[in-house]
């Protein structure tokens, strides 16, 4: 038969020594980290490990003997007293039922409490109760955690809030400018057909019925006398030249009109030319001074896009003046630098509150800001009550210039 070598070892391992594990029950007291202690019917403290009595401020041999309850559980968290009939811990050996809880206080020898989850079991012996064994630990720092994720989510949750009240306020001033803009549109259809109907309409008509006496006059003609068709001649030359003149008021207006949809000089000489020839119209009709001040020396021609963009927001910044400010004179100032446009309006107007450049229905400045922002670019507005209105774009005309 083989031989295992070293057998004390072996037996040495298998069977520790009896002095060692002479108290199992006071080891495993003493090992957890949980707070453990036993009390009897009347609720005084049958034992107590080192754990839980090191939780609540006492030496264990202080607490044999004390009612429990009136010295750790007294009180509810806010202060209030704890009727010991309440109380689980007295109620789990009175109804022989076990119950845990994790709501409640424990309260130290200094005065202070601490959460604590807890179990209390009632201790049976021969069919009687004889008191109740608890357990507990303090969860302050669950607590603490729970707490911290519960104000992380009402923070995240408030966040999210704000978030989906700036995306619907958001997505009703971009549906309430997508009206305005069709609005807009429409109005300039009806004023562009009304002018069609009543200017260019009226001219056609005055043509034809001009070459409807042109037609007439001239199948009457050969059965004139020479003298008579002589004069009447005459009279067909000045019927012509008022049909000439019409026809160049008719040329003139239709001028006109292809100009408000798209001014032919923004496509003939540039972007720069564009914007000095509205300020000159703008103020003409307007009746208002101009300081003009444009230095754009070596500006890149932008692309037309862009060209139009800018051309649009100008339009809109003199459109303001004239509807608002009552103002006698602007200011306008066009720089170039390292790709970057700046162009600014100022006015000597009667100004604005800043809440009346944010308002729902600031539809002209939230279109400005829309077409500015299609191309990175930036609107600012100052305006002061009963000095004016400035207000400036800032855009990129060749994109990756400026850094």
């Amino acid at each position: 038969m083989h031989r295992q070598p070293f057998p004390e070892l072996i037996s040495a391992a298998v069977a520790p020594s009896t002095a060692a594990w002479r108290d199992p029950l006071g080891l495993l007291l003493a090992s957890t980290g949980e707070g453990v202690f036993g009390v009897d019917l009347d609720g005084l403290c049958v034992f107590i490990n080192h754990a839980g009595a090191r939780m609540i401020g006492y030496e264990p041999d202080e607490l044999l003997g004390c009612n429990m309850h009136e010295l750790t559980h007294h009180s509810h968290a806010d202060g209030a007293h704890y009727p010991v009939e309440d109380c689980p811990i007295f109620n789990a050996f009175r109804a022989a039922e076990p119950c845990r809880i994790d709501t409640e206080v424990f309260w130290r020898r200094d005065g202070s409490a601490f959460p604590v989850e807890y179990s209390s079991h009632p201790i049976v012996d021969d069919g009687q109760v004889r008191g109740a064994v608890v357990t507990f630990i303090d969860i302050t720092d669950r607590r603490r955690a729970a707490d911290a994720l519960r104000s992380a989510k009402e923070q995240l949750e408030q966040r999210v809030r704000e978030r989906t009240h700036a995306l619907e306020t958001a997505l009703r001033q971009v549906r309430e400018l997508a009206a305005r803009s069709e609005a807009v549109r429409e109005e300039e259809r009806t004023r562009i057909a009304r002018e069609v109907h009543d200017e260019l309409g009226s001219l056609l008509v005055a043509l034809k019925m001009d070459v409807n006496w042109m037609d007439k006059r001239l199948s009457e003609q050969a059965r004139r006398q020479p003298e008579e068709a002589e004069g009447m001649r005459e009279r067909m030359r000045c019927k012509c030249q008022n049909m000439s003149r019409l026809i160049e008021s008719a040329v003139d207006n239709v001028g006109r009109i292809i100009t408000d949809l798209r001014p032919s000089i923004l496509d003939h000489q540039g972007l720069w030319a564009a914007l000095e020839w509205q300020a000159q119209e703008f103020v003409a009709s307007a009746e208002l001074a101009l300081d003009w001040d444009m230095a754009v020396e070596g500006a890149p021609e932008p692309p037309e896009p862009l060209a139009i963009a800018v051309f649009r927001i100008f339009q809109e910044m003199l459109s303001n003046v004239g509807r608002h400010a009552r103002a006698r004179r602007i200011a306008v100032r066009i720089r170039h630098h390292d790709g970057l446009l700046r162009l600014s309006v100022q006015d000597d107007g009667a100004g604005a509150s800043p809440q009346a450049f944010e308002a729902a229905d600031a539809y002209g400045i939230m279109g400005m800001r829309e077409r500015a922002g299609h191309f990175g670019g930036k609107i600012r507005i100052e305006s002061i009550l009963g000095r004016g209105t400035h207000m400036e774009l800032s855009i990129v005309l060749t994109p990756g210039e400026v850094t």
